[in-house]
């Protein structure tokens, strides 16, 4: 029995052909046009944001700019990048790249291969590098906008002339800036981690510390976040702090060695002065060690440090004594004990 010859296929037509290759060179033409077209909006609004930051008394400035990625991403590349607000803080890169998906242009990764150095107003300049330095930003129509940032194998070098700088290298940093959900109102939240961070020896970290590594762990919530603005840092912290904000803090610490100190909760705000106000709530392990340190580097006056020694040993559980920490009056006091001066957060013009 022979089987029946199967029936040959069907040869497209000449018209069905020049339809489809019609219709693939509409949508490549199509695509094309509204990548230049995003492509030519991405370099206006770099240009008008970069002439505001201006207008507000910054310094933006980049030697060469150029812009690919086709046919499926925005590639913007600046190099010798520099901003600058006008209180001298700084922050500069030989090359700083960005990258957006065309289906997704409000969310943009950065990065900075090379490196990048912030400046100091006082303390000089520090060069950042490491095996990844990037960040991203996304959510731009939300205050604040979603910020991020990652360093993984950082290292910190202070320039020639600069004043040291707490940290020598970190294995991984962290920064995240959110906003709050719409239930909670007008709020953001702040959350930092620095891991296995290493102290310069000849700091006060380093005489904590020794050759153990040192962590900081940060959890705070912002509120009155809509009003954080202003031409410089300085402006802005005013405005916020005028307007009622404070940061309310979850959970925070700072591990340098076998010492620790624990934020357990907290409410954090800015004085006139440009430094800290507020209480906190802490756990301290080997404070003795930490407080000895603080004394030895002149920080503490040691009558101080005698008598906030004694504050921490009447309160202590096991290795953990619970104290709070006072913030007033451009003073930090541990329990009714005045051991420095308060955290400064801004220099008043």
């Amino acid at each position: 029995m022979s089987v029946p010859d199967p029936t040959a296929p069907r040869k497209l037509s000449p018209l069905r052909l020049y339809i489809a290759f019609g219709l693939a060179f509409i949508l490549v033409a199509a695509w094309s046009a509204a990548w230049i077209w995003a492509r030519g909006e991405a370099e206006a609004r770099i240009d008008a944001d970069a002439e505001a930051l201006r207008n507000a008394g910054y310094e933006v400035a980049w030697k060469e700019r150029s812009i690919g990625g086709y046919p499926f991403r925005l590639n913007v590349t600046l190099t010798e990048a520099r901003i600058r607000d006008r209180s001298g803080w700084a922050l500069e890169t030989p090359e700083l790249e960005a990258q957006a998906f065309m289906h997704a242009l409000t969310s943009w990764v950065l990065a900075a291969p090379d490196g990048a150095t912030f400046v100091r107003p006082i303390g000089g300049p520090v060069r950042v590098s490491g095996k990844t330095l990037r960040a991203s930003l996304s959510h731009l129509t939300n205050t604040p906008p979603n910020v991020s940032f990652e360093g993984v194998g950082l290292t910190f070098q202070p320039a020639a002339g600069a004043q040291p700088f707490g940290l020598q290298a970190a294995e991984r940093v962290e920064f995240h800036l959110r906003q709050a959900p719409s239930e909670v109102g007008d709020e953001a939240g702040v959350w930092l981690s620095v891991k296995d961070g290493k102290a310069r020896l000849s700091g006060l970290l380093g005489r904590i510390a020794g050759e153990k590594p040192v962590s900081i762990e940060w959890d705070g919530r912002m509120s009155k976040i809509s009003a954080f603005r202003g031409q410089d840092w300085p402006t802005a912290v005013r405005a916020w702090v005028a307007a009622g904000g404070q940061m309310n803090v979850r959970r925070g610490g700072l591990t340098a060695g076998d010492a620790l100190i624990g934020v357990n909760a907290g409410t954090l705000s800015v004085g006139s002065d440009g430094r800290a106000r507020g209480v906190l709530d802490v756990s301290l392990r080997q404070a003795p060690r930490a407080l000895g340190a603080l004394g030895s580097t002149g920080t503490i006056p040691q009558d101080r440090v005698e008598a906030a020694t004694a504050v921490t040993t009447a309160r202590q559980e096991g290795d953990v004594a619970r104290a709070t920490l006072n913030f007033e009056a451009g003073q930090t006091t541990l329990g009714p004990v005045a051991i420095a001066p308060a955290p400064k957060v801004y220099e008043p013009n």
